[in-house]
Parts: C-alpha cells; structure tokens; sequence
C-alpha cells in the first residue's frame, strides 16, 4: 500500500524517529517540493493509496479528487484540515483523520522574534559580520505593554513570556472566550480596538483563521500603533486585511514588523513585497518546522495510517465516509 508525502522542503521526514514504523508497513513516496497545478497534482498523487499531508501546504479540491481513483485516505499532520474538500472526500468514500494539540514551538519562535526585533539583534549580527561595529539602539521589554491578538492557546503562553519579562500584558478581548481565558490567567483585557493597538509597543498575532478574522486587523488597526511598536505575526496572513501591513508600514506606524506567515507559501527569490522592507524581519513559516513539534504531529499522522490500514481509523473529521465505506 503506497503512501506519498509532499512539501517536505527540508527532506527531514526520513530523520524522524516515527519515521521506521511508517516506512516498515507501507511503501513510501517523499517529494521535498510544491507543485501547484491540477495536472501537476494529479500526475503526483495517481498512485497514491493514501496521502500524508503536511499541514496546509498541499490543497485537496474535489477538482483534484475526482482525478485520483486511487485515493483511499487521508492523514493530515496537525489540526487543520480548512485545505480539504470534507465533502468531496465523504462523498468519495475517503476518510480524512487529524489530531494534533498545540506545541509551544510556535509560541517560542513568536518570542525569539520580539527579542531579536527589539533588540535589532538581527541588524547588528549582519553589521558586525560586514566588519562594522554597533549601529542600532535597541530597545527593552520591560515595563512596556505587550498586547495579544487571539488569546487561545499560543496566545496564553506567549503572554507567560510577557510577562515573565515584567511587561505589562493586555489581550484583545474582540471574543467573550477570549474575555474570560484571559482573565481567568489575571490578564488585562482591551475591547476597544484603538485603545488596543494605541497602547502596545509590542503587538503579537495568534487569531485562528475562521470566517469572522479573516481581515480582521485593518490598516487603521496598524496605523493607531507607535512608530517605536513591533507587530509580529505568527498565525496566518490572512488575518490581516489585503495589503494592509505594507501600507502602514510605508506610513511609519508601527516602525517594525516580524512576519513568519504568508498567503501563498512558499516563496522564492525573495518574491513577496515585505522582504524589501528594511524594517521587517521576515522568517520563512518556521513556527511549527522544530523536530519536537515534528515528531509529535508525524508520530499522530503515522498512527492514523497504521489504525486506517488495521480497519480501526482514529481523529476522523468525517467519520460518515467511513461507516459508508464499512456497510460496503
């Protein structure tokens, strides 16, 4: 039974540990990169019985479905499954299977982004490199505010580090539950939106991708922040408004930004409009790519396939194709 995995950029999953029992009961296909196309797709995965996908990074149409008669089932890493056609599957008879709670890797990177932004680390490092001395005056975290933009579950350990570092700690309360983890945690809350933004010398974004954030952060969001404040996102890029961040950007407001998210991945030959910022320090979708986090999602995504293949499927997000596919 034939297994492919596509967009492993780093060719790391063969180093994995989960890796042996995967390759032991199943005949495994790898291709490090990402072919965009319908055709492409289908000529990739017409063999395929099963696919393993890692995270978002390969969409499942039902366009692209209908040209894979072999296809059996799916095993997503993580929880996201937003990239596949749940209906189109069910009504194929393809079980899909996810599982994965958040790791704090994201949560880590998050906050080596502040630390680096503000203290120009980055900059510095690249000075000293081309033979030249101190340039940059960075600046502190503590005493200053920090603010919260989604604070669920990676939002709640980033604002552990905040406060860790004696920063005060202000949540965007724009969703009851958001309201009351935070104050549960003893973190302050900020409905009003200006006040929010206005407020932060440092403002991190941890919103889910759902229909109600998708642009949610608006340019008039961004510009109420200091030109002093750092905005980092670490979430998706959809959560900010088309364009939005390069405007206020060019306006000054906030003075930095530290990105890790896009809204087409991935991307080469430096062919997004932030990387010509001088102000942005951009990361290439690194928050969850740490070999813990690896093991964990690929270890979950590997059980999948072994209990699909042992007629027990587990984590099914539409358990309906598979009692079809058991009365047949």
């Amino acid at each position: 039974m034939k297994v492919i995995i596509s967009d492993d950029y780093q060719d790391c999953v063969k180093t994995l540990d989960c890796y042996a029992s995967l390759a032991r009961d199943f005949e495994v296909e790898i291709h490090q990169d990402t072919v965009t196309s319908i055709d492409e797709q289908a000529r990739r995965f017409a063999s395929a019985d099963a696919l393993l996908l890692i995270r978002e990074r390969t969409p499942i149409s039902a366009e692209l479905l209908a040209r894979l008669p072999n296809l059996k089932f799916i095993s997503q890493t993580g929880r996201a499954a937003n990239h596949v056609d749940l209906k189109a599957c069910t009504a194929r008879g393809i079980p899909v299977c996810s599982e994965g709670s958040a790791t704090t890797a994201a949560a880590e990177l998050t906050w080596a982004l502040v630390m680096t932004s503000m203290r120009k680390v980055h900059l510095e490092a690249t000075r000293f490199k081309a033979g030249l001395w101190q340039g940059h005056l960075g600046t502190g975290l503590q005493g200053r505010t920090l603010g919260i933009a989604g604070y669920g579950k990676i939002g709640s350990v980033v604002a552990g580090y905040g406060r860790a570092f004696g920063m005060r700690v202000v949540a965007l309360g724009d969703h009851v539950t958001s309201i009351e983890a935070a104050a549960k945690d003893g973190v302050e809350t900020e409905t009003d939106r200006k006040k929010f933004f206005s407020q932060a010398d440092v403002v991190c974004c941890h919103l889910r991708l759902l229909p109600a954030t998708r642009g949610s952060i608006t340019r008039d969001d961004l510009l109420a922040m200091k030109p002093t404040a750092l905005f980092v996102n670490t979430s998706r890029s959809e959560v900010v408004a088309d364009g939005a961040l390069e405007a206020a950007l060019t306006a000054g407001r906030p003075g930095f930004a530290a990105v890790d998210v896009y809204e087409r991945e991935p991307i080469y030959n430096a062919d997004h409009p932030l990387l010509r910022f001088d102000n942005v320090l951009a990361t290439p979708h690194i928050g969850y790519v740490e070999k813990d986090t690896y093991e964990h999602y690929f270890g979950i995504a590997i059980e999948q396939l072994i209990a699909w293949r042992a007629g027990r499927p587990i984590n099914l997000l539409n358990p309906e194709a598979w009692t079809e596919h058991a009365a047949r």
